[in-house]
């Protein structure tokens, strides 16, 4: 059985005199790939941004490795990376010149070194061709890239995507999410926000519905069709979205 690696037990998150979390529980395990699906404000990105220790929790608790995520030695580890809608990329800085910087800032990677491993993700990202270009003159999917990239240079365990691809068009989706894709097969361990359920199918080895606040289903990712879920919650959730597929 692989370890695991970050747990929610109970946790509750209260914005002002709205409930976002209801005693949500869950896991995540090395090398697990876990797919958030559900409607607008049934409090994804809030479970997401609370496991990744970018929240605290209002009660209940969120670990990692067995210490609590919100430790402040956490931050000054490298093992959680985060994507989110935004690309946050420095304006001022080239592609190549954003993927370098935390490495050198943070681990004290030399210049060389860093430009090296800045150069190897640029390829794996397939925008090698792209290094000195600044952030404005790349497209939306080129600069998630990017930022996925300047992710993966700090070497993280864990990759959390919160919907990478709600900012984009059609065409620039698929590039994204073939990335992620990639990382998949490579043996990442991914949690990821988004409401492309097709993606969702193709690499979750888990599917997890919410709803108001709540964890209602745990799935198998081929349990997640139309002809064939029981869960009338979750029926109405994909008849919704197919009338716009």
């Amino acid at each position: 059985m692989k370890p695991v690696i970050i747990q929610a037990k109970n946790v509750k998150k209260v914005y002002g005199h709205a409930t976002i979390l209801k005693d949500v529980s869950m896991d995540i395990s090395l090398g697990e790939k876990i797919v958030l699906i559900g409607p607008s404000g049934s409090g994804k990105s809030t479970l997401l941004r609370c496991m990744a220790g970018l929240e605290a929790v209002d009660s209940g608790s969120v670990s990692y490795c067995n210490t609590p995520i919100m430790d402040k030695k956490l931050y000054e580890q490298t093992d959680i990376g985060v994507i989110f809608q935004s690309f946050d990329l420095f304006k001022h800085l080239t592609a190549k010149e954003n993927i370098m910087l935390a490495p050198m800032k943070v681990k004290h990677v030399s210049k060389s070194d860093a430009e090296k491993k800045a150069m190897e993700l640029l390829e794996l990202v397939h925008l090698s061709e792209r290094a000195d270009y600044y952030p404005d003159e790349l497209s939306g999917g080129q600069q998630q890239r990017i930022a996925i990239a300047r992710a993966l240079a700090m070497e993280p365990r864990l990759m959390f995507f919160d919907e990478p691809t709600s900012a984009l068009d059609p065409e620039m989706t698929v590039e994204v999410l073939d990335i992620i894709v990639e990382l998949v097969k490579k043996g990442m361990t991914v949690f990821i926000v988004t409401h492309e359920m097709e993606f969702a199918r193709r690499v979750g080895d888990r599917v997890i519905f919410m709803d108001a606040g709540d964890i209602i289903a745990d799935m198998k990712p081929e349990e997640l069709n139309l002809e064939t879920v029981s869960n009338p919650r979750i029926r109405q959730f994909l008849s919704q979205l197919s009338q716009y597929n």
